[in-house]
């Protein structure tokens, strides 16, 4: 990834928050195999302020679109409060293998670690476990496939690929959780379409929207997408 390229991703931009297009692919943070990650071009992003923003949530590495940086210490403490108390409508749009047999529902599972290992971020449905709950409807049907809006009420990791699993309908191109192989195919099939953001007291609530990446078109279409309005598309 150049410069130019994340800043051409800002899709919102004020005093406090930004919010970018991530590209799927690209990890938030440094991980044990190295590699570029998004930290590394945040500079870019600084805008005239003394220090580059930091993110504000996660998003997995292979998970495309929006995610809220905040650009200063009071910023970031400020967003960290929305997240954690789930004040932040996050909707996200995947494609599924197979697709439930109802147009809408919600998926209300717990969900604990697959081992004891810190350093492990696999999940699993586990009565034990946090709560987790996530709503969902389809939008549209294609060969093999539903296109779903899915929105997580809670902000559990990995709780999108794992709740879609446990239904029967994984997240096409899911290498942990849907048996995808970890080498070639499209990718995983899930984009964090928008945020909103109250982070004003008086003011209507931050919004953005990601277009479709490049590697959901396709499936998409295929379900009957269409958006000749977006870049790219």
């Amino acid at each position: 990834m150049i410069v130019e390229d994340i800043v051409s991703r800002v899709l919102y931009r004020d005093a406090l928050v930004l919010v970018i297009d991530k590209p799927a692919g690209l990890p938030v943070h440094p991980g044990p195999r190295g590699g570029e990650t998004l930290v590394q071009h945040l500079d870019a992003l600084r805008f005239g302020l003394p220090r580059r923003p930091e993110a504000a949530h996660r998003l997995d590495r292979d998970t495309s679109g929006c995610l809220a940086l905040g650009r200063h210490a009071k910023a970031l403490a400020r967003l960290g409060r929305l997240f954690a108390g789930s004040a932040v409508d996050k909707t996200y749009w995947a494609l599924v293998e197979g697709g439930p047999a109802e147009e809408a529902g919600s998926i209300d599972l717990p969900l604990a670690r697959r081992s004891d290992d810190p350093r492990s971020w696999w999940m699993k449905a586990d009565p034990a476990g946090d709560p987790a709950l996530t709503r969902w409807r389809v939008l549209g049907r294609g060969p093999g496939t539903a296109w779903l809006v899915l929105e997580p009420v809670t902000g559990r990791t990995h709780q999108l690929r794992v709740h879609c699993a446990a239904m029967g309908w994984p997240i096409r191109g899911d290498a942990i959780y849907g048996g995808a192989p970890r080498h070639g195919g499209p990718g995983l099939q899930l984009h964090a379409r928008a945020l909103s953001l109250p982070l004003y007291p008086k003011k209507p609530p931050v919004t953005a929207e990601a277009p479709v990446p490049p590697h959901m078109r396709a499936g998409l279409a295929a379900c009957g997408y269409r958006a000749p309005d977006e870049p790219g598309a």
